[in-house]
């Protein structure tokens, strides 16, 4: 019986204990800073846009528990904003499987007593640098799935495939009932909204702790017009400003919020991410290695809602990677090439797409405006967002894209 450890109750973490469970001789300890109860009666986690790819990974291990209560979101409408009130360019971008975003506060919190119940061990406390030594050194095999925090910090940061040295957003996320839709009678659809310079609008339906709502990602270039939340206002004042924002630059987006009210009082979230890649081993006190996977490595800005997905993708490279180990030991040697299969295969490509979707490249905003008007590249961005590898096929250098774009036209 091998013995894993996992620290951190989050997608990668709880994915990777959960399947880990499902095949015989794995003895899974999660260590949590949450129970349950307080994940469910806390503040919301994340914005955790789902799509097809990942939500195959989770539906193959028996986890997509959510799919016929949390809405299906095929589409997502597209509007640039040069300046205030002005809809310049208008798209509909379709995706090929439909995406879903469920509340990690539900999510998680079902996860951790799933893992429970199935015979997995969890042990809710708060770890340091040398509790993690400790534990370590107790296991066959010890998985960090924390990317924020101390125990974040003990994997170094990878200069050459970072692309940033600071936060390229201030980041604002509230829960809501009661917005309105463009059309009633349509199917859920996410919209998105960029003004240049100032930052972007992302809404997408969600299931929360109380039902459907929906979710909105304000995305503020620093120091912009957008730029209004650094004071973590509660979230009564803080959909005031957003309102108040959106009646100058987004005047319809406006009236669709005028009777919404924050979900609950956990609905806001605040922050602003240094979109980082870090290297995959860290030695602790005594010599002991632990390997990282989802967001203790690689943190991207949620503009492009790679967060979640890269999460449930790593945690299904990684254990594929142990169970192919067999009883072999887990060496240093080994845990690194797990990270750069799946740097190669993934990730590399998931930076890459944000990265571009927060400087927008002049070839980029090539792609914006023929897909206002050709419905194959809308498509083929929407899905690009969805299976990032896709991004090194076209999006990656110009003369890339205008091949492309020169087939379409």
């Amino acid at each position: 019986m091998r013995r894993i450890a996992i620290v951190g109750a989050g997608q990668a973490g709880l994915q990777l204990g959960l399947g880990l469970l499902a095949v015989d001789g794995y003895e899974v300890t999660v260590v949590s800073g949450r129970t349950p109860d307080a994940m469910r009666s806390g503040p919301v986690m994340s914005t955790q846009a789902m799509f097809g790819p990942a939500l195959r990974v989770e539906r193959a291990a028996g986890l997509d528990l959510w799919a016929g209560e949390a809405p299906s979101v095929h589409a997502v409408d597209a509007v640039l904003v040069p300046e205030p009130g002005l809809r310049a360019l208008e798209f509909t971008m379709t995706l090929d499987e439909p995406a879903q975003s469920v509340d990690q506060r539900v999510k998680m919190a079902r996860w951790l007593e799933l893992l429970e119940e199935r015979g997995g061990r969890v042990e809710y406390r708060e770890l340091d640098r040398a509790g993690l030594a400790e534990l370590a050194a107790a296991h066959d095999l010890t998985v960090v799935a924390v990317g924020r925090g101390e125990l974040a910090g003990i994997f170094e940061r990878d200069a050459a495939r970072s692309p940033f040295d600071a936060p390229q957003r201030r980041l604002a996320a509230l829960y809501a009932h009661g917005v309105g839709a463009p059309d009633p009678t349509a199917a859920p659809r996410a919209r998105m909204h960029a003004v240049p310079g100032v930052g972007e609008l992302y809404l997408q339906p969600a299931l929360t702790l109380s039902g459907p709502c929906d979710i909105l990602l304000w995305e503020s270039v620093p120091g912009s017009a957008f730029d209004r939340f650094g004071d973590r206002p509660p979230g009564a004042e803080q959909l005031r400003r957003m309102r108040e924002v959106m009646a100058e630059y987004l005047p319809w987006e406006a009236e669709l919020w005028a009777g919404a009210e924050p979900t609950d009082p956990g609905a806001s979230l605040y922050g602003a991410l240094t979109p980082v890649v870090r290297r995959p081993v860290a030695r602790l006190d005594g010599g002991v290695a632990v390997l990282g996977i989802g967001d203790a490595l690689v943190v991207n800005d949620p503009i492009t809602g790679q967060g979640a997905n890269g999460a449930a993708r790593a945690a299904d490279a990684c254990l594929r990677a142990i169970v192919e180990r067999g009883d072999a030991p887990f060496t240093t040697e080994w845990m690194t090439q797990v990270f750069e299969d799946f740097w190669q295969r993934h990730a590399r490509h998931g930076v890459a797409l944000t990265a571009d979707l927060l400087t927008m490249p002049a070839h980029l905003q090539g792609v914006f405006a023929a897909a206002a008007e050709h419905e194959p590249v809308a498509r083929r961005l929407a899905n690009t967002y969805a299976e990032p590898a896709d991004h090194a096929a076209w999006l990656a250098t110009p003369e890339l894209t205008d091949a492309y774009l020169a087939s379409v036209r």
